[in-house]
Parts: C-alpha cells; structure tokens; sequence
C-alpha cells in the first residue's frame, strides 16, 4: 500500500517526472544515440527502484539518495537536449566526456539505491515510531551506518566512518553488533587503494577495534589474503598511525601458519622490521608484536636471518618501550629455538645483558618470555657457563615461586637444561632450588609437573642434592603420586628416577612402599618404563614384596 503524500513522495514523484522528461528527450536525441540508448536502459532500472522505495516512510539515507539522484537526472536532461541536434555547442570530444560521466553517476545511483533496498534501513523507518530496546537501537544504527559506508560521496563515507568508530568504541557489544550487520567485509572494501588517505586511515582504525574483540576475529580471518593485501601496503606506504593499527589487525590474522606464509611472500617482514626501527615507539611495540607471531613458524625462519632481524630485535629490546622489550625477546627466543648458531650468535652481541636488563625491570606477568628465551639459549651447552656467570641462578631461584604459572614451569625447564654438569647440579642444590621444585610436583598443571620433575631427577644425580630431597617430608611421596598410569601426559620414567637415586636408604625404601610406589610399578613394569623395573626390584624384593602381592 502507497503512503499518503509527503514531503519524501512528493520528492519522489518529482524526481520521477524529470526521469520521464528524461526518458522523453532521449527518443530525439541525434548525438552518441548508442551511450544514449544505455542510459534509457538504467533509467528504466531507477524507475522502478524510485517505485520500490516510496512504500517505505522518510528515510534519510533514501531522501539524501532522491535529492542527489534528482540533481543527476536534471543535468543529464539539459545534455540529452543539447543532443538533439549533430552540431554540438560544446564539441563532440566534450560532449562525449559528459554524456560518460552522467552514465557513470547514473551507475552510482542505481548501485546505492539497490543498497539501500537490500541493506534493510528503509524497514527500520517502519517501527522507528515505537520504543525499542537499546541493543535495537545499536542495530538500527550499525546497519544504518554500514549502508552509508556503501553509498554517496566521499565526504558522506567519511562522516559515516566516524560515526561508526564512535559506536564501536563505546562498547564491545556494540562492535560484536556492527559486524552482525556485515560491517567487515564493506570495510575491507573501503581500504581499496582508491580511497583516500584518510578514509584508509579511519578504516583500518576499525578494523583494528574488531580485531581486539574475541568473537568477532573469525569475521576477519574469514577475509583472508585480500584483507592481508591491503594491510600490507599500509604498512609499505601508510601514515606512522595506520601502520599501528595495521599491526594490531595482523596480530590476530598472524596466528594462522598460512597467514604468516603470505605475509612472507609479499615482503611484509622487511616492512615490520622497518617499522621496527623508525616507527613510533607504540608501532614499534606493535610490529614487534606481530613478528612475535611470525617467528613461531620455522618456516618464516630463515628470512629473518636474510633480513637481518637479530641486530633490530637486539636493538629495540635494549632501547624500545617494555612492551617492545617483550615482543622483540620473544622474538628472539623464537628463533633461536631450533639453531645453535643462533644461540652463539646473540651471546656475542650481547644477548645476555638485553635479557638481564629486561628482567630486572619487567614485572613478574611480562617475565614468560623472558625465562622462556634463557630456556632455549640453555639447551645449548656451550652457553651454560655465561648463563650462571651472569647470575641467572639467582634470577630462576627468585621466579620459581611467582605466581604466574608459565614463568614457573619455563623456570624449571631451564634447571633442567642447565643442570647438565657436576658443577651445576651442585650449584643448583647449594643455592636452595630443591625446595620449590618438590613444591612444584603438587601443581594444577602437568606441563609444570613435568618440568619440576625433570628437573629434580637431574639435579639429584648429585649424591650431596639427595640429602637435601629427603629432608623434604613431602619429597617421597609426591614422587610416588606421580608414578600412577593413570595421571596422563607425563612421562613415568623421570619420577622412577627420582625414587631410584633414593634407593640407597632404607627409611626412603619404606616410605615409597608406604606411599603405594609398588601399586603402581607393577602397572608400569607391563608398560615397559625405563628404570621402573630396577625401582619395583630395589624396594620390592624378597618377603616384602611377596606380602605385598598377596594384600
């Protein structure tokens, strides 16, 4: 049913009789009749899109469209009559450009208009006379606001980026409505090297706020390598404030191994690094943090070597801001990860003094990385007496009570590592560790479990360290705990060896038995664990053991 007359219809029924004047004067044309015979074409398209759009009430996206379409179509009537005669005023050359750039426009129009129609907003003008609820105020003005992204003229998409970003920041309820209405894919769009600079700049801006929403990420995977593209020619040419909020997108976009490949091939490493050493110091951060991701995938590896990326890692976690710091180090323990060469290679260009300033400083949340890269320059042997000479002992003795879950558990790692001499184990053993160590065996994670156990069970290969072990009234029997199948992804044969190195003592013998250690041995004697049989024979043998089975 029609809506009785008004202001919008009354607009449109005068921008449809220009249209028919329009269609009218083109049957006499003389000049470019083929260009001409295509606009009737799209004339008719506008016709009925005008019909469909006045069943809805006023709608100021659809009257703004109306007024610039009525605008269009009036110029183009004062064309087509200048064609009705072979001798053009203007010339043909002339002519011809402004017979092009009306059909253009006229594309434009019919595009926007079945924007309009399929984006929605005109029904939101249907009820906007009843009261809704905030959260449907948010999606009305989402999808309003994605509608204008898509149509009109540079200036319009501009303050309709504004208005978005001022919606989006407000609440992470409100970006998670945005993208409900297809914010992204229009957004991608808009970063088209045809956009203009701000407009890029304000784009990415909301990308990057989508970005830090957990439930709205997949939406910009789901983008894959053209939003990648136009992320990385911000990063060659954009200002220093897009290459910031590039950044924070490609964070979440690098988690994915075929992500990072593509950052790769297209050279966006040599442009982090870049950013990395003359950007500003929160896109440094930034970038950094990217190249964190990167460097987790061993086949991006070797480029960074090309690039030259240890000297600019080094360099910024000396100088960078804290957050920089903690990327660039995690960056390097990255890498080191799987090359010795490496390994020696940050030694010598001072590696261990970066590492020992950042941890000095850093608080306890940041230090991960920290302890992770002094585990992984640990697993070389070579490195072991630069590590205790710089007083890391000290530092992994401090850690392995922190609260923080991953320093513990890469702490113990590295003990383990660096526990790889006689004069270590006794080191370690003298300075206290064995204490917090066995305090580690109770932990709610089995990574840390493992990794205090491994450690223990090289540290107490030192005769004098065992003394200290049994002390502990909480040593035995938490190393029996862990000899049961039944506690899963941890390896038996280390806390076989712990209770094999105590064998010597009788009262240690009888508290493993006490704690149930042959229960579970005789389970692990079928397994085939390495040392468990030597363990069952040690503690179980004779009558005892025979009492035992028959219990």
């Amino acid at each position: 049913m029609k809506l009785p007359l008004n202001e919008t219809t009354a607009g449109d029924t005068e921008t449809v009789q220009i249209l028919e004047s329009l269609l009218h004067s083109i049957q006499h044309t003389q000049s470019f009749k083929g260009k001409w015979s295509l606009i009737e074409t799209k004339l008719s398209d506008l016709k009925t899109l005008l019909s469909d759009i006045s069943d809805f009430p006023p709608n100021s996206i659809s009257d703004g469209l109306i007024r610039s379409l009525s605008l269009t179509l009036s110029d183009a009537l004062s064309l087509s009559l200048t064609c009705h005669s072979p001798n053009l005023p203007a010339g043909k050359l002339k002519t011809q450009n402004e017979v092009d750039s009306v059909s253009a426009k006229l594309d434009n129009h019919v595009r926007d208009l079945e924007v309009v129609i399929k984006s929605g907003v005109l029904h939101d003008g249907v009820v906007s006379s009843v009261s809704i609820s905030k959260r449907d105020s948010v999606r009305v003005e989402a999808r309003n606001l994605v509608t204008r992204l898509q149509i009109g003229s540079v200036d319009s998409r501009n303050s309709a980026l504004d208005s978005l970003l001022t919606l989006i920041q407000e609440d992470d309820k409100n970006v998670l409505i945005a993208v409900a209405q297809g914010v992204v894919p229009v957004l991608v769009r808009l970063l088209d090297s045809g956009s203009s600079p701000e407009i890029r700049e304000k784009t990415v801006t909301a990308i990057a706020r989508v970005s830090t929403v957990d439930s709205s990420k997949h939406v910009l995977v789901a983008e894959g390598l053209l939003l990648l593209h136009y992320l990385i020619k911000i990063l060659e040419s954009g200002s220093g404030f897009a290459k910031e909020k590039a950044c924070i997108t490609l964070q979440t976009l690098t988690l994915s191994k075929e992500n990072a490949r593509a950052i790769e091939s297209r050279g966006g490493i040599s442009s982090l690094l870049e950013i990395c050493q003359s950007g500003t110091p929160t896109s440094q951060a930034s970038a950094a943090a990217v190249l964190r991701n990167l460097t987790a995938f061993s086949a991006t590896r070797e480029n960074f070597i090309e690039e030259h990326a240890i000297s600019v890692f080094l360099t910024l976690a000396r100088s960078g801001t804290k957050l920089a710091q903690e990327h660039s180090i995690a960056c390097l323990s990255n890498l080191v990860k799987e090359d010795d060469g490496l390994k020696l290679l940050i030694a010598r260009k001072g590696g261990f003094n970066c590492l020992k300033n950042f941890w000095d400083s850093a608080p306890v949340m940041s230090l991960e990385v920290a302890v992770e890269f002094l585990s992984n320059l640990a697993s070389d042997q070579r490195l072991i007496e630069s590590i205790t000479s710089n007083d890391f002992l000290i530092r992994l003795l401090n850690v392995l009570n922190c609260g923080v879950l991953g320093v513990r558990t890469h702490a113990a790692e590295a003990i383990y590592k660096i526990g790889y001499t006689t004069k270590t184990r006794k080191e370690l053993g003298e300075l206290g560790f064995i204490p917090p160590l066995i305090s580690m065996l109770d932990g709610k994670s089995v990574e840390e479990i493992e990794a205090a156990v491994k450690a223990l069970s090289r540290i107490l290969i030192y005769t004098e360290n065992r003394r200290v072990y049994r002390k502990d009234p909480r040593g035995i029997a938490m190393a029996v705990h862990l000899l049961d199948p039944s506690i899963p992804n941890l390896e038996k044969k280390h806390p076989v060896s712990i209770l094999l190195s105590l064998t010597h003592s009788k009262k240690c013998r009888k508290q493993m038995v006490n704690s149930g250690a042959l229960v579970h041995l005789e389970k692990l004697v079928a397994m085939e664990v390495e040392g468990a049989k030597s363990l069952q024979e040690a503690i179980g043998g004779g009558k005892m053991w025979g009492v035992f089975r028959r219990i």
